[in-house]
């Protein structure tokens, strides 16, 4: 396989990951919840702050799928490295509320490592080579 087919899936897998997440936090924001990883919930009608979360997942994974579809791949790996700072903030903010550190670890800290792993990977594929004739031209 080669490196850019194995970054594409790579891709695919976090676009679709994010529609998966984006779908449950907005369909069934109660049922989703628990395994963010927080020590509380929002008590009453509170499921309009989860879907809030499920439109910010949508929206990501909206922007990195259109990149992925049109072959914008340069794009695309610039948006998943910011993109990756969403799942690092919510591991910051399950810490932060004395929330589960394993999930906090374990969940939104490695998807936020592999989201900006697969970036990473993409842009490095991606990288412009500078033009031979150009490059060392004597001082």
């Amino acid at each position: 396989m080669s490196r850019k087919n194995f970054n594409t899936v790579l891709a695919t897998a976090v676009v679709g990951f994010t529609f998966y997440l984006a779908v449950t936090f907005i369909l069934t924001p109660a049922t989703s919840t628990p395994g963010f990883g927080l020590p509380s919930w929002p008590s009453g009608d509170g499921d309009g702050f989860l879907i809030v979360k499920g439109c910010r997942e949508l929206a990501m994974g909206l922007g990195s799928g259109i990149l992925l579809v049109t072959g914008q791949r340069r794009a695309l790996g610039w948006v998943l490295l910011m993109t990756a700072a969403a799942p690092l903030g919510d591991m910051v903010n399950v810490l932060a509320h004395h929330g589960s550190t394993a999930i906090a670890f374990g969940v939104h800290g490695l998807t936020a490592a592999f989201i900006a792993v697969t970036g990473g990977l993409i842009l490095r594929e991606t990288q412009r080579v500078a033009n031979p004739v150009f490059a060392a031209q004597p001082a």
